[in-house]
Formats: structure tokens, sequence, C-alpha cells
């Protein structure tokens, strides 16, 4: 979906990026504030209500992740089974953590999957976050009422960074084939969006090699939590990817460096401390991926909205 407005954004340069429509050219801005699963620290995690106070604080791209059902349907959750620390069962019995792999959502239809409510608990680790009844929505869903938010709201497209949540050991367990994965995913988000503003992202290198293969104009984050060095990882995944998305405590300056003289974005995960937000601005990282969009805000990052 498309639409034309003026707005001025934060460090934005503009571009235009579909040569099929050159009259409808998009914003790319400079730095790249994601909020992490949507926002977490504010709102239950990979929710729409979390996508769309996200949308609300300024955020340039909404990163999330993606789970399977037995109906192969994509639903937006961060671990492939019903999470102790966040969700209840659909009498309200808690989730406890020796049960919880057994709510496997890839052995779930969707119908059983939203009898789940993982809001009314909140988290522990977020204080700020409210609570709500809410369950695991549709990535479909999801980016519906995202494009109606930013149609009647916000006026300005984001970017969506989307996990393809993927492990050898889980292959057939706890989800499809990364090859299957893959395929359901572009199959869908090709229904609702244009390309140039979707980012796969994985941990599993098997799926970007997929993606890299077959999908060879789709923009890939090679996400990264070992103590490599960054040429090693990068020979690993044997391409250069658009992103290189790391552990904020593993990236240094002179790997974003390095990075960027092989032309690869840094967006490093997940930054939630003003403190360490400002030392990841400074190492002149392009991105970072945050809980709390908001902090990175009041600091000047992000889509500046236009007082009413």
């Amino acid at each position: 979906m498309k639409f034309s407005f003026t707005i001025f954004l934060i460090s934005a340069i503009f571009i235009q990026v579909n040569a099929q429509t050159p009259s409808k050219p998009i914003y790319i801005p400079k730095f790249d504030l994601q909020g992490h699963r949507g926002a977490r620290g504010l709102k239950p995690e990979n929710t729409i209500p979390a996508f769309l106070v996200a949308l609300d604080t300024g955020v340039t791209t909404l990163e999330l992740d993606l789970a399977v059902t037995k109906d192969k349907q994509l639903v937006v959750s961060h671990e492939p089974w019903m999470s102790a620390a966040i969700c209840s069962e659909p009498d309200g019995t808690p989730v406890t953590a020796r049960e919880e792999k057994k709510f496997n959502i890839f052995q779930m239809s969707y119908d059983e999957v939203k009898q789940f409510d993982c809001g009314s608990r909140g988290n522990p680790k977020f204080p700020e976050q409210q609570k709500m009844k809410v369950y695991k929505p549709l990535l479909s869903d999801v980016i519906a009422a995202v494009e109606d938010h930013i149609r009647n709201r916000t006026q300005y497209e984001v970017d969506y960074n989307i996990e393809i949540k993927s492990s050898p050991e889980g292959d057939n367990k706890f989800h499809p084939s990364p090859q299957e994965f893959s395929d359901l995913a572009y199959n869908l988000i090709d229904q609702y969006l244009p390309w140039e503003r979707v980012v796969i992202q994985s941990f599993d290198f098997r799926v970007l090699k997929y993606w890299h293969e077959k999908y060879p104009a789709v923009r890939l984050a090679a996400l990264v939590e070992n103590t490599k060095t960054v040429s090693s990882n990068l020979e690993q995944l044997g391409f250069t990817p658009s992103v290189y998305s790391p552990y904020f405590k593993l990236i240094s300056a002179e790997d974003v460096q390095y990075l960027h003289q092989h032309k690869v974005r840094v967006i490093p995960w997940t930054v939630n401390e003003t403190d360490d937000i400002k030392k990841m601005r400074h190492m002149g990282v392009d991105g970072l991926i945050t809980d709390y969009p908001n902090k990175a805000a009041q600091l000047g990052l992000g889509i500046k909205r236009p007082k009413n």
C-alpha cells in the first residue's frame, strides 16, 4: 500500500525506490529506529497494541517474529510455544515453565492459539509495560492494522523487519523446514506489502541463504549473537547481507567501520538504556532495535511527528 503525504522527518533523505511508480517516492531515514516486538517495554510484545504505540512514538521500522501453526498460518510470536513468562491458558491458569513447550504453536490451529492470553500478566522484566488481555495475532492482521493506523493517524510509512524463527533442532518439530517456512512468509508478505519496505532477518543462516538464492531482491539481515569476528560470520553466511544485526555488546567502532566499507548497514539489538543508545549512535551504527522507542525518541531519533 502506498500513500501520498508530506511530512518532516528527522535526519531523512528523500529517494525514489519504485521504478514502476516514479511519481510516488518514499522517505528512507538515515537512522533506522526499530521497535523491538513492537514496543515491548510499553505494551505486550508482538501484539497489535505494541505495534501501534511504536508507530506513535516515531519508529521507522517495526521488528517482529514469526511462528507457524498446524494449519499453516503465520503467527507473530517470539517463541514457537506459549511462553511461561507472559501467557495464560484459556481458563486463565498461568502457563508454567515446565509445560510451556507442550503448548507448541506448530501443533495447534490458529483458533486454539487465539484462546491464550499473552498480555494480562504483564512481563516482570518490563514493569512499565501496560497489562492487557491480548492474543498472538496473525501477520496478515498486524499488517492490516498497521497500514490502517498509518493511513488514518501517523501518515508515514514504516518498514517491517520480520524474523524467521527457526533452528536445525526445531525443524518439523516447532516449525516447518526453512524452505517451507520462508515460502509461506514470502507468499503472504507479497500479497500485502511492497518489498522495498521489508527486511527478512534470521539467526538461522540456512534461512538467509535460501532467501538469497530464491528471492535475491529481498533485503536480508544477519542476526548475530556469537563472539566470532564479523569477517568469520560473513564468510559463514557466504554472501554480503544488507544488514548486520548483532547483540549490541558485541559490536565495536572498528566493526562498524569494516561493515560500512563493505556497504553493510549495522543495526544492533536490543538497546534499551539511554546511555547505550547514545553510545551506539556515537559509534556510527545505522539504526538500533529497542524495547523502548520512546527513550530513543527523546534523544531526537526516529520520526518527529508535527504538532497538531
